[in-house]
């Protein structure tokens, strides 16, 4: 069947909570990782260069997931998939914590990318679910869920690995994807907007293979070198792909990503915002860090521990949280495009004070403070833009294209932020660390990214005068 009218949910505020859990619970599993990273190599008994494929897999599995649970919510119902995506947390969460082998925690962190599809579907449940005086706030609270969860989960997961076992980190991250399981299960119930359909096996398998090709290409690039053949086979091959794709989704009937839908101005824009919005987001979490535990003898680095870092920097995340009820207020005073590009332009104020703030720890607080503001406001915006331009049939899968943007984004961020550091180094006795230089270039880079993402920004159509009843408002009162 396809839209259809039913009541609000009656307790709002608990759907609403219970997305907001899920998705920080998401998020977190995501970041938990990083106090790993320097040990990961010993753990697992490998290199680096494979030990890093216990965090290349998650990025690779969730970017691929993304817009494929959204269609699939959108066909076969959205807490459905919730409850698959909590599900595959869960396991590839038990793996980790039961099994310490190279290849099995690469598997179970596939897994757990596999639950990133959460945050769009929490979303969607929303629009579902709510009155239309909640859903803006709403949206904005879930959205916003990623900085909460990575503000939480870096001081959180350093506490844990330096005081206990690396498996107890996964044990958490388990025993808080089954309390999810429990709550999607029995508070939330199931949307009963579908879109009766086939589903598009050969989309699904193409934007699969175009994506790994591309990201595989893009995270590890750095170790092969960005000449290698097969860097660039990868990246030959991932536009090959892409152009067969893209054929192809124009011409089935029921395609996984609706090509027609999304090359509509708004919905075009507002995800090449999102991909330099990422862009401009990750840096936030590269930078700061680097400086904050680079040694006092660089001349630049504070010399702080794992511990120490992640409460320095968890404001932000919090902050993010905060601004996202400030977003959806400006989204419902002025539009959502207005909303964007101020949180934008806040992003690029953050980047500019870290330029010639960050002698201190609180400067680095400061600056990193400024960028969440700017990405909770930016982020609570995105989704009421794509949802103001799709039909209610399809919120799902394009909420998850746009968050497969934002991923896209960050992965850009990750290779071209690291290449630099690596570019501008110094030497500290053995060991080879970023140069303040270095970090001045990214700073800027990522600068560039926010102007560019305000660029995009304004080019989005503003709503017409007669009200601001998009195309897919249209299409679901006509189908009302």
């Amino acid at each position: 069947m396809g839209a259809s009218v039913r009541e609000p949910h009656p307790r709002p505020g608990v759907v609403i909570a219970v997305a907001c859990y899920c998705g920080i619970v998401v998020a977190l599993t995501q970041t938990m990782i990083i106090p790993l990273v320097p040990v990961l190599p010993r753990i697992l008994d490998s290199s680096p260069a494979d030990a890093s494929w216990a965090i290349t897999a998650t990025l690779l599995a969730a970017a691929v997931i993304m817009p494929i649970a959204g269609r699939l919510g959108d066909m076969f119902g959205k807490r459905l998939m919730l409850l698959l995506s909590l599900g595959a947390l869960a396991a590839g969460s038990l793996v980790c914590a039961l099994f310490g082998s190279l290849e099995l925690v690469v598997a179970g962190r596939a897994l757990q990318g596999l639950s990133m599809g959460a945050i769009a579907l929490g979303i969607s449940i929303m629009r579902d679910e709510l009155p239309p005086a909640r859903v803006g706030s709403a949206v904005a609270q879930v959205s916003a869920t990623l900085g909460v969860g990575g503000a939480i989960g870096l001081p959180v997961a350093a506490v844990i690995a330096e005081k206990g076992s690396w498996h107890a980190l996964f044990w958490v991250a388990a025993g808080l994807a089954v309390v999810g399981v429990v709550a999607v299960a029995t508070l939330v119930p199931e949307s009963p907007v579908r879109t009766p359909a086939r589903f598009d096996v050969l989309g699904a398998v193409g934007l699969a293979a175009g994506l790994l090709m591309l990201l595989v290409a893009i995270t590890k690039g750095g170790d092969w070198g960005w000449a290698d053949r097969l860097t660039l086979g990868l990246i030959g091959g991932s536009l090959v792909v892409f152009l067969v794709w893209g054929f192809w989704e124009l011409r089935v009937g029921a395609p996984l990503v609706d090509l027609r839908v999304s090359a509509r101005p708004q919905v075009l824009f507002t995800n090449v915002s999102s991909v330099a919005v990422g862009f401009a987001m990750y840096g936030m979490s590269l930078i700061p860090s680097q400086i904050l535990m680079a040694p006092e003898q660089t001349g630049y680095g504070m010399g702080r521990t794992m511990i120490q870092t992640g409460l320095l920097l968890a404001p932000s995340g919090f902050v993010m949280y905060l601004f996202s009820s400030v977003g959806a207020r400006l989204s419902a005073a002025r539009g959502p495009r207005t909303s964007l590009a101020t949180g934008i332009v806040v992003i690029g104020l953050g980047y500019v004070s870290a330029l010639f703030l960050r002698d201190q720890p609180w400067e680095i607080t400061l600056a990193t403070v400024f960028i969440g503001a700017g990405i909770g406001i930016a982020y609570a915006a995105m989704p009421a833009l794509i949802m103001g331009a799709v039909p209610i049939t399809e919120t799902a899968a394009a909420n998850g294209l746009n968050a497969l943007m934002r991923s896209m984004g960050t992965s850009l961020s990750s290779a071209v932020i690291s290449v630099l550091l690596a570019h501008e180094s110094m030497r500290l006795g053995p060991a080879t660390l970023p140069s303040s230089h270095g970090f001045t270039v990214a700073l800027l880079v990522s600068i560039a990214a926010a102007v560019v993402a305000l660029g995009f920004s304004l080019a989005i159509p503003r709503p017409s005068r007669t009200g601001s009843v998009a195309p897919a408002a249209v299409e679901e009162l006509a189908s009302a």
